[in-house]
């Protein structure tokens, strides 16, 4: 790079690396010049953190700067942007030592370079001679051992030396008129060709009388007005350049596409880029869009039908209308849809819209051609044509004459680039809009409207060029796209990733019209809050868009400022179209500054989560219990469960993934050293109060809490899962053994329904944090004991589905998997389709028993020591996939397919290929959360990798336990001496595990 200098001098060269870009003549296809015409292909690279357009220029760089420039020394490449290159890989040029000029040059054939130019060279790759429109037989002459010939294509080198030399002529008369600061000193104005003359005097077939005088099509001429100046300038460089060597390397495998002003060329050019029929663009009829065609930057309603092979860009249409094969249709409006659906169209049309500015007017100029139209050849030759026809048949059905084109004027060029075809402004009129080019296809119109209107001819068009309302109109288009594309994305539960369009129009100023769209379709969608929930998650990367990458704090944290309260409240009320708008009149008061804005989208991720809770509550419609025989006042009902390994396949249970993708684990219910962890018991008592009673952590060092409720009120904190007593509380709530909106007091709804009040006891003598599942679990074991203790029969499937309601309740969230692995015994499959309502199914899989006697000798329990923190890991990513990232999708895809592989290796009895499965499937943790690897874990892991065929931690990663499936059987003490030698692990402990295929278990009711 070269920093900001006022001045470029001799020193500032030798460090700098400097590339110069040039443009040609106007585009006739694209009002922005060929640089800047936009191709259909999507960004790469860094480009895809935000949505844009991918132009020429952006090829040419990317071509430039990855592959073609890489490696040179200091010194000053030119380049036109006239072209696209392609090159398949990274050109390895040799710089050791390089001084003078380097051309590089792309192959061609002969046919192509008799309209363009070749280099002709020596055996060791020094340039001749220039042969520009040259006979075939003397550009057959530069051929190279391929046949192709080497092409005048564009990037030149040259080094700091011949950079200087050249530096130092822009104050050399006559050289100096070819700059603004020689001509506002009062130099005349020279046009002088970087090929045929500044490389020209460097190649060595050249002698100084030739290059001097010789007349060269293509640059000034010696012998016109000002031959004198260009024989000077001409002289000025054969002495100051002669004797620098010129050189070329030719990469015979590279591809150069001059964007010549054929139009025909230019319609194949873009539907023969890239792969995708859509760039940047909205089509609400996408079947309507032929595959082999191309829509870049457009809008389109209804049914536009778009042809194989036709190209559409810039355009906002409502159908119906049909883009037929080999037409361009650009820059043209909705109001024009109306004359589109009338007019005449058939293929191998080119119809444009042109932002000009006439003075003070700015209007839109519409132009019509044939794609085979050639625009500078003369109106009397044989190949001259408008609109595809022969311009007597034009006239001839029109009965236009030809002096209403071009005046009656002797000697002036008559072609169609001159020809003032298009109606702009009628005096009694006003702008003309496409009606004015339907008369000119055979449409409605009359030859003397026509007449009667103020035209302009394409050259004249496009000297008129309002490029900025050109821009200005694709931005509109751009952003209007992207923002239907958003609403298409939500509505219809498509994984595109919305982060860059959201960048975009942060970037663009046009949060406030997406922010808009966002909140409208928030609102419509009560029936499906799995939709209305991750457009808030949208609005909150909005927000966390403007604040600004790592402004204003963390994305995750509170979420319950009291401003927020209201909208929370309408929200939890089922009032989701006043929600959203309380919402966004609240949003309104903290966009001032990063910290208010993140501190606002962490309370739309807050929302959000409401709306999820809502619609993972549709689980309850699979809950099912029938009234069965009450048991006697004080008789317990005791049950206990195994915890659960997790084979593969977790994360995809967890909503809103487990909905809007699809889930599928596979997991195994475990005792640990020999028992089953996690139990409860109930039992109704006398009393009408809530008794209850919470254990956890292995014996010796466990921790009891007992909450004694007597009062609905006691019951207010059932959804705050850290206050004493939480859990038990909400499975009071979900299971229906009181009602804490009720009119009734606690007491009067204990003694009402169940006779007295219940007591409840539950345990886990697991560490917290293990990973296996616990909380779950234990939530399915107390709801099973109060449906017993009530006199309420169940079944699995419906415990499994009140956990994931009650985990709502209690605002955990979470997934289904931990309690289908310690509810429903042995190895199993569970899987939840990409619908709402929530609905989980489980398959037990059946294995071979040697398979299970073998798993059994090989599994181990390492507790690493360290806690989980699962919520922190679940918020990230909960927030990645409402986002879409392409990394994230592409995991909850290999999650699912890891799944189903890890079902096939435990029903084929192959342990190395489950081994392989719960490696992959660690990977996938790691993707999903990056930073659930503690350091100590994975040092842990390192030292055992010899012993393993799979090991993984529980659960979501970041500490807890470490399941490994060894190589050998009955490995424990090698284990335990492998970790003691090990530093770094701290505190850590072994446990065996063995399957258990029971299940949760009722164990006893007595007294």
């Amino acid at each position: 790079m070269l920093p900001y200098k006022k001045v470029v001098t001799a020193d500032v060269l030798d460090t700098a690396h400097i590339l110069i870009l040039h443009t040609g003549r106007d585009f006739p296809w694209d009002g922005c010049s060929r640089a800047f015409c936009w191709m259909p292909v999507a960004a790469a690279g860094r480009c895809v953190d935000m949505e844009g357009p991918v132009c020429c220029l952006d090829m040419l760089l990317d071509c430039l700067s990855t592959k073609m420039c890489v490696g040179s020394p200091p010194g000053v490449w030119v380049c036109s942007t006239d072209m696209i290159l392609s090159l398949p890989t990274t050109q390895k040029m040799s710089w050791k030592d390089f001084s003078g000029v380097r051309v590089v040059s792309l192959p061609g054939d002969i046919s192509f370079a008799a309209h363009h130019g070749v280099y002709l060279t020596d055996a060791e790759g020094g340039v001749r001679d220039i042969i520009y429109r040259g006979s075939e037989e003397r550009i057959q002459t530069a051929a190279m051992p391929d046949g192709k010939v080497p092409l005048v294509s564009g990037p030149v080198f040259f080094s700091t030396a011949v950079s200087e030399k050249l530096l130092q002529t822009h104050v050399t008369p006559p050289l100096d008129g070819c700059t603004y600061m020689g001509m506002d000193s009062g130099a005349p104005p020279l046009q002088i060709s970087l090929f045929l003359d500044i490389l020209m005097s460097l190649c060595s077939d050249q002698t100084e009388t030739k290059f001097v005088n010789g007349e060269r099509p293509g640059c000034s001429s010696p012998l016109g007005p000002q031959g004198a100046a260009v024989k000077s300038a001409r002289s000025v460089l054969w002495r100051t350049l002669r004797g620098v060597a010129l050189s070329l390397v030719y990469i015979p495998d590279g591809y150069y596409d001059y964007m010549t002003a054929s139009g025909r060329e230019h319609v194949i050019r873009l539907t023969e880029a890239g792969i995708e029929r859509q760039i940047l663009s909205h089509i609400e009829e996408l079947p309507c869009v032929s595959e082999a065609s191309r829509v870049i930057n457009s809008v389109l309603e209804g049914a536009v039908h778009v042809v194989a092979g036709a190209v559409v860009q810039h355009c906002h249409l409502q159908g119906p209308v049909k883009v037929h094969s080999g037409c361009l249709l650009s820059g043209l409006d909705l109001a024009s849809s109306a004359y589109m659906q009338g007019m005449p169209l058939t293929s191998d049309i080119i119809m444009q819209g042109h932002r000009v500015q006439l003075g003070e007017l700015k209007l839109t100029v519409f132009t019509v051609f044939g794609a085979h139209d050639s625009l500078e050849v003369p109106s009397d030759a044989d190949t001259g044509s408008f609109l595809n026809r022969t311009w007597s048949q034009f006239f001839s059905h029109t009965g236009i004459q030809p002096e209403e084109l071009w005046g009656a004027e002797c000697g002036v060029r008559r072609c169609l680039l001159d020809a003032r075809l298009f109606p702009v402004f009628k005096p009694h009129g006003g702008a003309v809009g496409l009606e004015g080019v339907r008369f000119l296809l055979g449409g409605s119109g009359t030859t003397e409207s026509w007449r009667a209107a103020w035209r302009l001819s394409l050259k004249e068009v496009l000297s008129l060029a309002d490029q900025q309302g050109e821009l200005r109109w694709r931005e509109e288009l751009f952003f209007s796209a992207g923002r239907r594309r958003a609403v298409d994305t939500l509505k219809g539960h498509t994984d595109h990733n919305l982060l860059p369009s959201i960048r975009a129009a942060v970037l663009g100023g046009q949060q406030g019209a997406l922010l808009q769209a966002l909140d409208s379709v928030a609102s419509s969608s009560s029936a499906d809050l799995g939709v209305a929930a991750r457009t808030l998650a949208c609005i909150a990367d909005v927000l966390g868009c403007l604040a600004g990458e790592g402004r204003g704090g963390l994305r995750s944290g509170p979420a319950a400022n009291p401003s927020w309260t209201p909208a929370f409240r309408l929200l939890e009320q089922g009032k989701l179209a006043a929600g959203v708008q309380e919402l966004a009149n609240q949003r309104a008061a903290w966009l001032s500054r990063p910290d208010l804005l993140v501190r606002a989208a962490r309370h739309y991720e807050g929302a959000g989560q409401i709306l999820l809770r809502k619609a993972v509550m549709s689980a309850r419609k699979f809950v099912f219990t029938a009234q069965a025989h009450l048991p006697p006042m004080g008789k317990w009902q005791e049950v206990e469960c195994p915890a659960r390994l997790d084979l593969s396949g977790g994360w995809s249970d967890t909503p809103p993934i487990a909905f809007e993708h699809g889930g599928v684990v596979v997991n195994m219910a475990v005792r640990v050293d020999g028992r089953r962890p996690i139990g409860a018991r109930a039992r109704r008592v006398a009393e009408p109060h809530l008794v209850l009673v919470s254990t956890s952590g292995a014996p010796g060092c466990s921790m009891t809490s007992r909450v004694v409720c007597e009062v609905l009120a006691d019951l207010d904190t059932h959804c705050q899962p850290h206050a004493p007593g939480a859990l038990l509380k909400a499975v009071c709530v979900c299971s229906d053994v009181v009602c804490v909106s009720s009119p009734l007091s606690l007491e009067q709804q204990l003694l009402q329904h169940w006779g007295g009040g219940l007591e409840l006891h539950s345990w886990s003598l697991l560490p917290h944090g293990s990973g296996l599942g616990t909380s779950s679990i234990l939530a399915g074991a107390v709801l099973a004991a109060v449906y017993r203790c009530t006199g309420r029969s169940y079944d699995t499937s419906s415990l499994i589905h009140a956990v994931l309601h009650l985990e709502q309740i209690l605002t955990t969230g979470g997934g289904w998997q931990d309690q289908v692995g310690g509810l429903v015994g042995g190895l199993k499959l569970a899987r939840s389709h990409a619908a709402l309502p929530l609905r989980v199914d489980v398959e037990q899989l059946t294995v071979p028993q040697d398979f299970l006697a073998a798993l059994q000798e090989r599994l181990l329990l390492v507790y690493t020591g360290k806690t989980r923190l699962a919520r922190n890991l679940l918020q990230d990513v909960v927030r990645n996939w409402y986002s879409r990232l392409p990394s994230i999708v592409q995991n909850a895809e290999q999650l699912v397919s890891n799944a189903e592989e890890c079902a096939h290796a435990c029903t084929e009895g192959s342990l190395p290929r489950l081994g392989a499965s719960i490696d992959r499937y660690w990977q996938q943790k790691k993707a999903m959360a990056p930073g659930c690897e503690p350091a100590a874990v994975r040092t842990m892991m390192n030292a055992l990798r010899p012993l393993t065929l799979g090991q993984s931690l529980a659960g979501a990663g970041g500490g807890g336990f470490l399941f490994i499936l060894m190589r050998d059987a009955h490995q424990e003490e090698r284990v335990q001496q492998i970790l003691h030698s090990t530093p770094g692990l701290g505190d850590f402990s072994l446990h065996s595990v063995e399957l258990d295929t029971e299940g949760i278990t009722v164990l006893q009711q007595n007294a």
